[in-house]
């Protein structure tokens, strides 16, 4: 499929004017959860809500991080979703969830988000 970055901005989910511009981070679905700079949560005050949380990296090795609420926008898409801490060293990913509530998925041929379509309902 290859890779691609898009830009991104982080808000506080409680006082929607705290947020910040993440730059461009790495899309990657074969990740559940949307990987933050620690540095950048905590400057806009994204509160630490879970744990020691165990994540599997793409090598095998189990690390754990802390996990927090917060408002992802990409383009004029946003949606609130889990956001975990990154430590130094770590990648800053835009995962799966995220992009589920997003309602983006990956156009592998033009490496770029692109709308769902209609939001399947029971």
């Amino acid at each position: 499929m290859g890779t691609f970055h898009v830009n991104c901005t982080i808000e506080n989910h409680v006082v929607r004017s705290r947020r910040a511009d993440a730059g461009k981070i790495l899309v990657d679905t074969g990740s559940e959860h949307t990987w933050i700079p620690a540095a950048i949560l905590e400057k806009i005050g994204v509160k630490r809500e879970k744990k020691d949380i165990s994540f599997v990296m793409a090598n095998g090795t189990v690390v754990t991080r802390s996990v927090g609420f917060a408002v992802i926008k990409v383009g004029a898409n946003f949606t609130i979703d889990e956001v975990v801490f990154a430590d130094k060293g770590d990648l800053a990913l835009l995962g799966a969830r995220t992009l589920e509530g997003l309602n983006l998925v990956v156009d592998a041929a033009k490496k770029k988000l692109v709308a769902a379509g209609p939001i399947p309902a029971a």
